[in-house]
């Protein structure tokens, strides 16, 4: 679904703070925090995770899943595979 450090590298280029997320999620703060502090993969509930997601989309972010192409767009950043 999303992982915690694809929450705060959205975040970054979004350039908010956790609270800012969590308002345009409609989550309390002491839940994104919970969800980013999460080891890899997010856990949480779906509806959680749902509007988590719907928030950064709406706000220009597109998340891209573990070797998906990104055939158009803008620019962006992705981490390299582990060799």
């Amino acid at each position: 679904m999303i992982s915690s450090a694809q929450m705060r590298a959205a975040r970054a280029l979004l350039g908010w703070d956790q609270r800012q997320l969590a308002e345009a999620a409609s989550l309390s703060l002491p839940t994104i925090q919970r969800m980013e502090a999460s080891d890899g993969q997010v856990r949480g509930n779906v509806d959680s995770l749902m509007k988590v997601v719907e928030a950064l989309e709406g706000a220009g972010v597109k998340l891209i899943s573990e070797g998906a192409a990104s055939p158009v767009g803008g620019r962006g950043a992705r981490l390299k595979g582990r060799e």
